[in-house]
C-alpha cells in the first residue's frame, strides 16, 4: 500500500508541473510575471519566421594558413557581439571555403531591413592610443620641412590598440557629472598602457576613434591598473552608443560583402503548418492503435506521449531554444522513439501475464526488463546528439538540440510518469477489476 500512495505523490507532483508547464505554453500575456513572462516565447530560426541572409567574403591574404581558422572564428565572435548588441537573439554565424574563398555567413531571424543588418555588422570601429610629440620629434620623423605647418600638437601611433580592449562601460563623472566612457585592457593592454602612460607623463595621449580624436587628456601620472576614461563632453546617449561599439572590437580580418537576401517565412510557415499538421494526425492514429491493441496501457501510454508534448514545448520556452524545421523533425523523430519505448514495455508486460504473474509483478518487471533495451537504445542516440552537435553546423545542431532533450523528456515520461500512472490507477479495486478483464480479453485475442 504504502508504494501506491508513494505513486499517487508523485502523479500529484507531476500534475502540479503540468499545470505550470500548461501556463507556459498558453500565447496568453504574462505581464505579471515580469520580464520573465515577456520572454515566454517560441523562438523561431530564419527559416520559421524570415529574416536577412548576409554572405561576406574574408580577406585572410598576409595570415599564415595555420592562423586562418583562428582568425575566422575571431570575425564569427565579433560579429555575434555586434548583432547582440542590437538585441537581436540567436544568430547563426557560420564560416566555410569555397574553392581557395573564404566566407562568412550570416542569418538574422527577425531582421528584414537588411540595410540595418549590413549596418550592425560592417561597422568597423578602429580604437587607437597615440603620443604627443614635440616639435622636433615631429619634424625629424615626419620630415615636415616648414615648421609654420604644423599648426598644433602631433600625435604618434602606439602599440595600444582597440584588440587590447577588454570592455567598455559608462559612468557618471563625479565633479561634473558628464556622462564619460570607461576603458579596462587586458593583460597585455595594461602594460602597455603603463609603460605609454609613465613615458609621457605632463604631455597629452590622445585617444582616436575610426582616425578621429575623441579625447586627449593630458597625463598626470603612471596608470597600472590598465584602466582609462574618456570625457568628451558626452551626452548620455552618445556615451552608450560609445561604449556598445568599442565592445564590439575590430574585426580581425576585414570582410566584404558579396551576396544579401531577405528570406520571406511563407516557406517555413507552410512547412511548419504541414509538419504540425502531420504530427497531429500520427499522434491521433498512433493513439487510436495503442488504445485499442494494450486497452488501459494505451490510454496511459497516449496520456504520457500528451504530457511529453506539453513539457516539451514549455522547455522550448523556459531554455530558451531558436526552433527551426530541423528542430521540429527532431521533435517528432522522438515522438515515434516514445512509443516504440511504450510498445517495448507493454509487450513485456503482456509476456510475464502469459506466464500466469500478477499484474502488479507483470508491471514491474515489464518496465524492468524493457529498461534494459530503451536505456541502450537512448543512450546510443543521446551520444549521437551530442556529436552532432558539437561537430555539427547551425542547422544539424538545432536538430540535434531537440532531439536530445526530447530522448531525455521522453524516457521520463515513458518509465517514470507511465508507470506511476498505472500503478495509481491498479489501487482502485474498480480499475483493477476493469484492468483484469481488458487483459484477458487482449489474451484471448491473442
Amino acid at each position: 500500500m504504502k508504494r501506491f500512495n508513494r505513486s499517487h505523490y508523485f502523479v500529484l507532483l507531476v500534475l502540479v508541473v503540468l499545470i505550470g508547464a500548461v501556463w507556459v505554453d498558453l500565447p496568453a500575456e504574462k505581464k505579471w510575471a515580469g520580464n520573465w513572462g515577456d520572454n515566454l516565447k517560441i523562438r523561431l530560426g530564419l527559416d520559421l519566421q524570415g529574416g536577412a541572409h548576409l554572405i561576406y567574403r574574408a580577406d585572410v591574404e598576409g595570415i599564415a594558413d595555420t592562423d586562418v581558422e583562428d582568425a575566422l572564428s575571431g570575425v564569427r565572435d565579433v560579429i555575434e557581439k555586434r548583432v547582440n548588441a542590437f538585441g537581436v537573439t540567436e544568430p547563426v554565424i557560420q564560416t566555410n571555403k569555397t574553392s581557395e574563398e573564404h566566407r562568412v555567413i550570416v542569418e538574422l531571424a527577425g531582421v528584414h531591413d537588411t540595410n540595418l543588418a549590413i549596418q550592425m555588422i560592417g561597422e568597423t570601429p578602429q580604437l587607437d592610443f597615440r603620443r604627443e610629440v614635440s616639435l622636433e620629434e615631429s619634424i625629424e620623423q615626419f620630415n615636415i620641412d616648414d615648421p609654420s605647418k604644423i599648426s598644433g600638437p602631433v600625435f604618434e601611433r602606439t602599440q595600444l590598440t582597440g584588440k587590447n580592449l577588454k570592455r567598455s562601460t559608462v559612468s557618471f563623472d563625479e565633479i561634473t557629472g558628464q556622462p564619460q566612457v570607461n576603458l579596462e585592457f587586458d593583460g597585455e593592454g595594461s602594460d602597455l598602457f603603463a609603460e605609454l602612460t609613465k613615458n609621457n607623463v605632463g604631455k597629452r595621449i590622445a585617444i582616436y576613434l575610426d582616425g578621429i580624436p575623441i579625447s586627449a587628456p593630458v597625463v598626470q601620472t603612471e596608470i597600472t591598473n590598465g584602466r582609462a576614461v574618456i570625457s568628451g563632453g558626452f551626452e548620455l546617449e552618445e556615451a552608450k552608443q560609445l561604449s556598445r561599439r568599442l565592445n564590439a572590437g575590430a574585426l580581425p580580418v576585414p570582410i566584404e560583402l558579396i551576396g544579401q537576401q531577405t528570406v520571406g517565412p511563407a516557406l517555413g510557415q507552410e512547412s511548419i503548418e504541414k509538419s504540425v499538421t502531420a504530427g497531429i494526425i500520427g499522434l491521433i492514429v498512433v493513439a487510436c492503435w495503442m488504445i485499442v491493441f494494450y486497452r488501459l496501457p494505451g490510454l496511459v501510454a497516449t496520456v504520457t506521449l500528451t504530457i511529453y508534448a506539453i513539457f516539451f514545448l514549455a522547455l522550448i520556452k523556459i531554455l530558451p531554444i531558436t526552433l527551426t524545421l530541423a528542430g521540429v523533425a527532431g521533435f517528432i523523430l522522438t515522438v515515434g522513439m516514445a512509443v516504440d519505448a511504450n510498445v517495448l514495455i507493454f509487450e513485456s508486460f503482456r509476456e510475464n501475464l502469459r506466464l500466469g504473474r500478477s499484474v502488479r509483478y507483470s508491471i514491474k518487471e515489464g518496465f524492468a526488463d524493457a529498461w534494459k533495451a530503451i536505456s541502450a537504445s537512448n543512450i546510443s542516440s543521446l551520444i549521437t546528439a551530442l556529436v552532432l552537435y558539437i561537430f555539427g553546423t547551425s542547422i544539424v545542431k538545432g536538430f540535434a538540440v531537440t532531439y536530445g532533450l526530447g530522448i531525455i523528456l521522453s524516457m521520463f515520461t515513458a518509465i517514470v510518469v507511465a508507470r506511476s500512472l498505472l500503478l495509481m490507477v491498479l489501487s482502485s479495486e474498480r480499475t483493477h477489476k476493469g484492468f483484469l478483464l481488458a487483459v484477458k480479453n487482449i489474451n484471448k485475442e491473442k
